[in-house]
């Protein structure tokens, strides 16, 4: 039965190489769990692979020596756990002057050298406190979660999550993501229709975050090809998700740089095995006009010495370095052109199911250029920080068509904070998420010409059989 439940819950432990989150109170941080790794959070350091084995979810104490241990949460004895506990009825005499703890820094550390832990001196400073008694009973537990929050020394491991990256990523370094909320990004993989199966298109500059994001909603089937800007993709956030290895056979990639070539019809001559190699053969005709000079100097040292000759030959082992290198850059431009040319193919039927952006750059230019790879019927999402140019968007697709449906929304979130006789919303919080843009794609060429076809002969028919009524009617 014990070899059962093991076999069950294999796929909810924590495994060595497996990416995590480490989590105390509302702090996050992204981590791999390595041998012998040190690893830092909240200037407090321990060993992760000493988690190795638990369950996900599961809260370490952090002992000496970096070593983790699981332990159950302890209650301190406090408000909720005295019967006959001592109350003040009001705060108004109550003087913040530094003066009510009797316990010094000196003494925390001591206290800190002696093995006690946090909880344990949050109990402490509760006893040498003169003015805890006289709070009141609200003032007490903010007191105690307040102390609990700086003295703590658990930390929780999680399983990575959208919701968990995208709150880690908007606590720490909103920058990055270009403030996407959790609650935005959720809209967009919903108005996205991102599902198994799709073919979906992703233009993001969110450290990867959105792309991780679709990926863990199509469950490794489908395609998903990334659009990206500059020499090469940025995925750090896709990689903290930690997918397996067949997640990521369904990930392309194609240079934001060559889309205009392809709808042209040029990709093929930019990208040709001819133009890619080129460059790359001149170097070894470089280095072998290298290897001749150095050559002749070789002979020339010969005859000085021994010390000149062991200098040749460091140049000789320079020169084969150099060309190992030439040749290893041959085959990945090769391996990257193959994959590129895969990669267009993809595109090239244009019925894709799906378009996400979320960018820092203009997104009116984007939308425009990769909405040709969407199929008739298919939604596409535009998220900017700003409103300005969504509403750019907004006109110009009014403008040219091919498109309905389009909403330009705001998404609004406010956490409150519920408890007893206190239940009100949370102070600070988060001044907004974004702004939205959503439509569906058309055929504006077919729909053009079954109207060109269909209203105007048919009207104009009409007309000639009136005048064929008239003149019948009145015959000359």
């Amino acid at each position: 039965m014990a070899d059962n439940g093991d076999d069950k819950d294999a796929a909810y432990r924590i495994c060595d190489g497996d990416y995590v989150v480490l989590k105390r109170g509302d702090i996050y941080k992204a981590a791999q769990i390595q041998a012998k790794r040190k690893v830092v959070f909240e200037k407090q350091w321990f060993f992760l692979d000493k988690s190795v084995g638990e369950l996900y979810g599961t809260t370490f104490e952090i002992q000496a020596g970096g070593a983790l241990k699981p332990h159950a949460a302890k209650q301190v004895v406090g408000v909720a756990d005295k019967d006959g506990k001592e109350v003040g009825t009001d705060n108004r005499n109550i003087s913040d002057d530094g003066k009510s703890q009797k316990l010094t820094r000196d003494d925390i550390e001591t206290l800190k050298e002696q093995g006690l832990k946090g909880q344990e001196i949050v109990q402490q400073l509760i006893d040498n406190s003169a003015t805890f008694k006289n709070k009141t009973a609200f003032a007490q537990e903010k007191y105690i979660k307040k102390k609990k929050k700086k003295y703590d020394n658990s930390v929780t491991v999680l399983k990575p999550s959208t919701r968990i990256l995208a709150m880690m990523y908007h606590g720490r370094e909103p920058g990055k993501i270009c403030h996407l909320r959790y609650d935005t990004l959720a809209q967009m993989l919903t108005l996205g229709n991102i599902h198994a199966g799709s073919k979906i298109l992703v233009f993001e500059t969110c450290a990867g975050l959105v792309l991780g994001a679709v990926m863990e909603r199509m469950g490794g089937y489908g395609s998903l090809i990334q659009f990206y800007p500059g020499g090469g993709p940025t995925r750090a956030g896709m990689e903290s998700f930690g997918f397996p290895p067949h997640f990521h056979q369904t990930l392309h990639e194609f240079p934001l740089c060559k889309v205009n070539a392809l709808l042209a019809g040029n990709l093929e001559a930019e990208g040709s095995p001819d133009a890619a190699v080129d460059p790359q053969e001149q170097a070894p005709d470089g280095a072998e006009g290298d290897g001749e000079a150095s050559k002749e100097t070789q002979e020339m040292e010969v005859r000085e010495g021994d010390a000149e000759d062991d200098d040749s030959k460091e140049k000789e082992r320079q020169e084969r370095r150099r060309e190992k290198k030439v040749q290893e850059t041959k085959v990945k431009n090769e391996e990257r052109r193959k994959k590129l040319v895969a990669t267009a193919a993809l595109l090239e039927g244009g019925n894709a199911d799906g378009l996400v952006i979320a960018s820092r750059f203009d997104p009116c230019s984007v939308l425009l250029c990769l909405k040709r790879f969407l199929a008739p019927s298919r939604p596409f999402v535009v998220y900017c920080q700003y409103r300005e140019p969504l509403i750019e968007c907004y006109n110009k697709l009014r403008e040219q068509g091919g498109a309905i449906s389009m909403r330009l929304t705001d998404s609004w979130l406010r956490h409150y904070q519920v408890l007893p006789n206190r239940t009100h919303p949370v102070l600070l919080m988060s001044g907004g998420g974004g702004y939205v843009l959503t439509g569906t794609t058309v055929a504006t060429e077919t729909a053009k010409a079954t109207q060109a076809k269909e209203e105007e002969p048919a009207s104009k028919r009409i007309r000639l059989e009136e005048v064929d009524s008239v003149s019948s009617s009145n015959p000359a």
